[in-house]
């Protein structure tokens, strides 16, 4: 089976498939995005895009036709030694089962990752999930995770929305093969 199409079995026997999406993806996405605070909420036309243009490094994980997980991410121009994950988003029905880490692992597994040697993100201090999430991808990869404020409360988002600080996690190569 292609590293790109993934059928896990969860702990409980259920069976998730992590998958590209397509653009019929882009409604449920959205709905899905919605349903997890404190995610930011983006129109659905921007999931609609994120599902057709980005596939590549974006994962969709379903369960029994379900949206249960989500990741947003694409490798910035001027950095094709980089994926940045713009969202990870899993389903309240789909916590516990180590559901964001698989898509991550899935998402450097794909062809479009291959000279993928960091990961980027932004979070808010506030969004504990998140930190958690990353920390622990980073800690599990052997890879060094570093961060500092990057889009400021007040000079980039005109005081509406928390600090945003970037992290970075190096990611060594060897471990990048054995995460499949």
């Amino acid at each position: 089976m292609s590293k790109e199409n993934l059928k896990i079995v969860s702990a409980s026997g259920d069976l998730l498939h992590l998958r590209k999406p397509c653009k019929e993806d882009g409604s449920e996405v959205w709905k899905l995005v919605a349903a997890c605070p404190p995610l930011d909420q983006n129109s659905m036309y921007m999931n609609l895009v994120q599902c057709d243009h980005f596939a590549e490094t974006c994962v969709l994980a379903e369960r029994d036709g379900q949206v249960l997980g989500w990741i947003s991410g694409h490798i910035p121009p001027d950095q094709p030694d980089t994926i940045f994950v713009w969202q990870v988003a899993v389903h309240a029905d789909a916590r516990g089962l180590g559901l964001g880490k698989r898509m991550l692992k899935a998402l450097l597994n794909r062809p479009a990752c291959a000279e993928v040697q960091a990961m980027e993100t932004t979070i808010t201090k506030s969004n504990g999930a998140s930190w958690g999430l990353f920390r622990s991808f980073a800690r599990d990869l052997g890879g060094r995770l570093a961060d500092a404020p990057h889009f400021d409360c007040d000079n980039h988002l005109d005081g509406q929305h928390a600090t945003e600080h970037l992290v970075t996690i190096n990611l060594p190569r060897k471990a990048l093969r054995i995460a499949a």
